[in-house]
């Protein structure tokens, strides 16, 4: 009987690259407790402690811009609050309208129409190749902070002002209904995905148009007249903006520093997102194109109905990286004055030293929240996708 003979470990296939990969993650763990413990040392030496009990201690600094009730004498965990809150909006209203522009923008590279076509291209050519921040620095100081002073304000018929303090505009203001009508809202959704559902199968059985879109609206607008007939009146009102000596009074006012980040972010990623559309649509086949014109359909309904499911496919995947993009490149409002959660996290850092805990704090949050708009484009884009048989 042939003896077996033992393979070295260096040369077995299966042994070896488990071997590898174990070495490695232990250098990197001792690498990182390494680290660790030199910091920890290192701010022992200077008399500070890791943790985040420096959280319940008063923050003692203002912040203009925000959300939610705050003064000087609340904690730095509600100073936090309320720039993760900042930073939200900046993204959440960036991603929208970005997005939106974009694929107008998109599409106009691609008209028919010299003037639109030409307009389109040098945008997109201009905003592409100009740095970010320089065109936040621009916004703000050669666009925002030029506008009059309050006293010398520039105003659209007493409801829209102009200055340089910011811009203040109508808003809605809620009324104690309000919840109420939240309430027949919400269901009247959930009837209109059921209606939209339940029509556009007896369409497909049947061949017959039984208009899902109609019957889903009409849904939602008698659950909204429920409401109205319940509550007796509408669920919000108008705060019309006044001017009190140098401050605004009512309505919105919208400071020059966040004017200048979300104008910056919208302008620069709609120019990626117009690229990206412009890419999706000329990806789609020329065959499907022409077989809807054979149709007789006209432009509109084409691009609508033809061109733009199959180019969402391509679309979708790179605008999400577009968005992630737009919602990290939301920290350079610090360069405007912007109070988002890294630049309340600056002034926290600069009061107390804790920087370590600080770091953590906000690479979890973007970490989270840039996790969060993958998987909900992730989820879009399955949607999209073609289902193979």
């Amino acid at each position: 009987m042939q003896k077996k003979v033992a393979i070295p470990i260096w040369k077995n296939k299966k042994a070896l690259p488990v071997l590898l990969q174990s070495m490695f993650v232990i250098l990197i763990a001792a690498l990182g407790i390494f680290l660790i413990t030199n910091a920890i040392e290192g701010l022992r030496q200077i008399g500070i402690k890791l943790g985040f009990d420096f959280f319940n201690s008063t923050a003692s600094f203002s912040i203009d811009d925000k959300l939610i009730a705050y003064t000087p004498r609340d904690s730095y965990g509600r100073a936090l609050l309320v720039g993760l809150l900042n930073t939200v909006k900046v993204g959440a209203i960036g991603i929208v309208i970005s997005a939106v522009i974009g694929l107008f923008i998109g599409i106009g590279r691609l008209s028919d129409n010299w003037l639109i076509k030409k307009l389109t291209g040098g945008y997109v050519e201009l905003i592409r190749n100009t740095p970010l921040l320089i065109q936040i620095f621009f916004l703000y100081f050669a666009v925002l902070l030029p506008l009059p002073r309050i006293e010398k304000n520039i105003n659209i018929y007493n409801l829209f002002y102009f200055s340089n303090r910011g811009t203040a505009i109508p808003w809605f203001t809620a009324k104690p209904s309000f919840g109420v009508w939240l309430v027949f809202l919400a269901v009247g959704i959930i009837l209109a995905i059921i209606l939209w559902r339940v029509m556009l199968k007896k369409q497909v059985e049947s061949g017959k148009a039984r208009y899902p879109f109609i019957w889903s609206i009409g849904s939602i607008v008698l659950m909204l007249l429920a409401a109205y007939l319940l509550t007796s009146g509408l669920p919000v009102g108008i705060s019309i903006p006044r001017i009190k000596g140098v401050l605004f009074e009512g309505g919105y006012v919208i400071s020059s520093e966040f004017a200048a980040i979300l104008l910056g972010l919208i302008i620069y990623h709609s120019a990626f997102i117009a690229e990206i559309v412009r890419a999706g649509i000329m990806a789609v086949p020329k065959g499907q194109i022409e077989a809807a014109k054979a149709l007789g359909l006209k432009k509109g309904t084409i691009m609508r109905l033809v061109i733009l499911p199959q180019a969402s496919r391509i679309i979708i995947p790179s605008a999400t990286s577009q968005f992630l993009n737009l919602f990290k490149n939301s920290t350079l409002a610090i360069a405007v004055g912007y109070t988002d959660l890294f630049s309340i996290g600056n002034t926290i850092i600069n009061q107390t030293g804790r920087a370590i805990e600080i770091m953590i704090l906000m690479a979890l949050v973007y970490l989270i929240v840039s996790l969060a708009i993958s998987l909900f484009m992730n989820y879009f884009n399955k949607h999209f996708q073609l289902v193979e048989r």
